[in-house]
């Protein structure tokens, strides 16, 4: 079992950033692929990032492309979202997910291991 706690959301203004913390415990070895989702309020849970464990494999969700960067830090067992040029349509909780398999992908169904999610509000 993997178990991953997300931390840094809070309240920002529109234009800012924003760094979210995603750290894993147990079997950490099943964390080859770590991901970002988020889901706003009435809406579905929309896939924002996701990294392979070496850190050279990314791939990004058409609504954050540009803004945002995705990182991980496997000796810490850490992974961050850096979100840039923040907009009030980025508003949502934000959930750090993880998969052993290999692959990146953006469908939530794949990934074996969530987080209880940490809420972003971005204000205008």
């Amino acid at each position: 079992q993997v178990q991953l706690v997300e931390s840094g959301g809070g309240l920002v203004q529109a234009g800012g950033s924003l760094r979210l913390s995603c750290a894993a415990s147990g079997r950490t070895s099943a964390t080859a692929i770590v991901a970002w989702f988020r889901q706003a309020p009435g809406k579905e849970r929309e896939f924002v990032a996701a990294i392979n464990w070496s850190g050279n494999g990314m791939y990004f969700g058409d609504s954050v492309q540009g803004r945002v960067t995705i990182s991980r830090d496997n000796a810490k067992n850490m992974a961050y979202l850096e979100m840039n040029s923040l907009k009030p349509a980025d508003t949502a909780v934000y959930y750090c997910a993880a998969k052993a398999k290999l692959g990146l992908t953006k469908f939530r169904t794949a990934y074996d291991y969530w987080g209880q999610g940490t809420p972003v509000t971005v204000s205008t």
